[in-house]
């Protein structure tokens, strides 16, 4: 490209230069014969003056003395050379002077001027001045090279600032390019440099910006598959365990076991069904996906954790203010971040867990409480890997990051008794 740039400012350099060059020379070359011609006249009537008519009679004229390689001459009507030097019958441009006006042409190789010698109003002869034309081509032949050299010097000038003018257009593009070769290779973290150029800065900022909502998509999309099969293989885990348990040791309560498991099937499936739906819309929609009243899912939670709490000894509390029994809010969304809470309360808590849903000032909030005592710092719970024992930090993560990217906001309100609350503005509000 920057070949290409040079060529083209050459190019129109180049055309400037010769539709500049060509009536300049043309100029130069008019003048320069002008200013000869004048000479020429100015040397023609200067000798004029001092022919007078007895020069007819054959009396010497005193002719002023010419420059080198000019020639003066006085010719009488019979158009004979009478004095000085010129040939010895007169030419077309003498013959022209007769007529009582000054002539010039050229004749032969010379460059001539005519001017009459009057007397009394009458033509008594012509002084003929001539220089030759080699004066005048080796005059413009000096200014047409100067014109040339400065002409170069244009055209050098002009390709000095069209390289550099390339750089300059080129650099950003050339790292543009370079960036998405990068990118292209697997290294997200590369970014092109926005230059000092506005429209290239502009396309290079685009394209940054581009990479990091594809880098933060391909980030959100790999979190969601490993989070997603933690919330998966949690339950499978246990539904394993005891269908490999109940098959070792039957229980004397076999259909109760069996119902429990078909339970745990269905949640899994409710489980699998949800994140399918959260997986198949962006982040921003998870809020309107899968609408529901707040009052239904909670029960279904409700429905999903009294067993296992209960076969622990502990208790599962719901309570909703009557007034928000009716709330819309995203199902699937509300019931995975509820359940994460029940299972780390579930893990981490103990004592009874209470569910509440209230409204504050227009906001749904959804605590979660066990009887316990947090551990761990509270800015470390929800990062990634962070863990206060048998877990694997990613639930509350995940909780977090849903909660996050659907508009909402997931935070611990306190420590003891732990207590996590979820903060969701309503459905109808959003839409």
């Amino acid at each position: 490209m920057r070949a290409r740039v040079v060529r083209v400012a050459m190019i129109a350099v180049s055309v400037a230069l010769v539709l500049f060059a060509v009536p300049l020379a043309i100029l130069v070359w008019s003048s320069l014969l002008t200013e000869e011609q004048g000479e020429m006249e100015r040397v023609a009537l200067a000798a004029a003056v001092r022919v007078g008519p007895q020069f007819l009679t054959g009396d010497p004229v005193e002719l002023p003395a010419a420059e080198a390689d000019n020639t003066i001459g006085v010719y009488d009507l019979g158009g004979h050379l009478k004095s000085g030097h010129g040939p010895g019958i007169a030419d077309d441009v003498v013959r022209q002077a007769y007529t009582g006006a000054a002539a010039d042409g050229q004749a032969g190789a010379d460059l001539v001027v005519a001017v009459p010698v009057s007397a009394a109003e009458h033509v008594n002869g012509v002084v003929r001045a001539a220089a030759p034309m080699s004066v005048v081509w080796t005059r413009a032949f000096l200014a047409w090279s100067l014109l040339a050299a400065l002409a170069g010097a244009a055209l050098v000038v002009a390709v000095l600032i069209a390289r550099r003018q390339a750089r300059l257009l080129t650099g950003p593009l050339e790292d543009l390019s370079s960036a998405s070769d990068r990118i292209a290779g697997g290294d997200l973290g590369a970014r092109a440099d926005p230059g000092d150029i506005p429209e290239i800065s502009r396309v290079a900022l685009a394209h940054n910006l581009m990479v990091d909502r594809l880098t933060e998509l391909l980030d959100r999309q790999s979190h969601f598959s490993a989070d997603a099969s933690h919330q998966l293989r949690t339950p499978l885990s246990g539904l394993l365990l005891e269908l490999e348990a109940a098959r070792t040791a039957p229980p004397a309560d076999l259909p109760r076991v069996l119902e429990d498991t078909a339970r745990g099937v269905r949640n899994l499936s409710r489980t699998v069904e949800d994140l399918l739906a959260l997986s198949r819309h962006h982040p921003e929609e998870w809020f309107t996906a899968a609408p529901g009243a707040v009052a239904e899912v909670l029960s279904d939670t409700e429905q999903h954790w009294h067993g296992p709490l209960a076969r622990e000894g502990r208790r599962l509390v719901v309570n909703v203010d009557p007034e928000i029994r009716d709330w819309p809010v995203p199902a699937s969304l509300l019931t995975q971040i509820v359940d994460v809470l029940a299972d780390n309360a579930a893990r981490h808590g103990r004592g009874t867990v209470t569910l509440t849903a209230r409204d504050t000032a227009g906001v749904l909030a959804v605590d979660v409480a066990d009887e316990g005592t947090l551990r761990l710092d509270p800015a470390d719970v929800f990062v990634r890997g962070a863990s206060s024992g048998g877990g694997h930090g990613i639930g509350l993560a995940l909780a977090r990051t849903i909660a996050g990217a659907s508009g909402g906001r997931l935070a611990i309100t306190r420590r003891t008794p732990t207590t996590f609350t979820l903060y969701l503005p309503r459905l109808d509000d959003i839409a």
